[in-house]
């Protein structure tokens, strides 16, 4: 018997009555296949779209790497190829011994591996301490409370519409200036201060409006509480800072050391202004010597600067994940 006192036979013959049989596609069940089908082919748009851009951004590269194992004959052929018929790395070979087959003025008898090494140290330098001083500021503006905290961080912000190149002529007077370096005195006279030296090429882009920005939103997101608890067990503010918000800052952490490390890795204005010698040449300025009014080596260029290129891809491929976190988490509040 069922609960209204009716029998099993009867509750079932009422069920399946031709009038009360549910249809496997009215109502509920048809909007959801429905929209599931919809989300199908926005899904498949999506894709396709990302597919087309990433051809798109990829073919430039792709054709770099292409030429780099090319003959000059063949890169500069009627029809461009993107499988070289007869690959060569002939480039290569020459790049990696560039001291003994090219001219004075390109590297004067030093390596190209110096170049990558000047590299290396100037943008691990630069990333390493941009990421520390940034993080301090940026918890200071986020976790802190003192007197125009808002108005300084606004003119923090103010300076990222400033273009870099207006900077140049300040930076550089400012480099020459610097007391007691490259033969100045107290006064920051009589000397080249940190012109033509790592210090020069290091030290202006320890600090970043963008990275204190992008580490404030992140740490906004930090519970208050938390860090109220390591006080009251008598933590100091910087104890704070180095074991609670720096390890839950990791995402964010790894996105700014990934656009640290890629602007200082590139960067060509700034070295070439304040650097002369060429044993202190990075990567993009020498490089820049291959391109001449009358002679350009394409294929050393080309192999070159595919090798450049490969510390950034690598140093991609292995924090994207939290590269990618850090910027989707890092707008949560504001």
């Amino acid at each position: 018997m069922t609960a209204y006192g009716e029998t099993e036979h009867e509750s079932a013959a009422v069920l399946e009555a031709p009038g009360n049989r549910r249809r496997p596609g009215s109502g509920r069940e048809r909007r959801r296949r429905g929209q599931t089908a919809e989300w199908g082919w926005a899904r498949w748009l999506v894709y396709l779209v990302l597919v087309a851009g990433a051809i798109v951004f990829l073919a430039p590269f792709a054709w770099l790497v292409s030429a780099s194992f090319q003959s000059l004959s063949e890169i500069f052929s009627v029809s461009p190829h993107w499988i070289p018929h007869h690959a060569t790395a002939t480039g290569y070979r020459q790049f990696l011994n560039l001291g003994h087959l090219t001219t004075a003025q390109r590297g004067q008898g030093t390596g190209d591996w110096r170049w990558f090494a000047n590299s290396a140290f100037v943008a691990t330098s630069v990333t390493v301490l941009q990421t520390f001083f940034n993080a301090l500021a940026a918890y200071v503006f986020a976790k802190r409370e003192f007197p125009g905290r808002n108005i300084i961080f606004m003119i923090f912000l103010a300076t990222m519409m400033v273009p870099g190149q207006v900077t140049l002529i300040p930076n550089y007077i400012i480099t020459k200036h610097i007391p007691f370096f490259g033969g100045n005195d107290f006064l920051g006279n009589g000397g080249h201060g940190w012109l033509d030296s790592y210090w020069g090429l290091i030290m202006p882009g320890t600090v970043s409006a963008f990275g204190i920005f992008l580490l404030r939103q992140y740490m906004q997101s930090i519970p208050d509480d938390l860090l109220q608890a390591a006080r009251i067990d008598g933590a100091s503010e910087f104890r704070i800072f180095w074991s609670i918000v720096i390890p839950l800052c990791g995402p964010a952490l790894a996105a700014s050391a990934i656009f640290t490390f890629q602007a200082a890795w590139e960067d060509f204005l700034w070295p070439l202004i304040i650097i002369s010698s060429p044993d202190r040449y990075t990567a993009p300025l020498g490089l820049a010597l291959f391109v001449v009014k009358n002679e350009t080596s394409w294929n050393l260029l080309f192999a070159g600067s595919v090798i450049s290129t490969l510390p950034m891809v690598l140093i991609f491929a292995i924090f994207q994940r939290r590269f990618i976190k850090g910027i989707a988490l890092s707008g949560l509040k504001g």
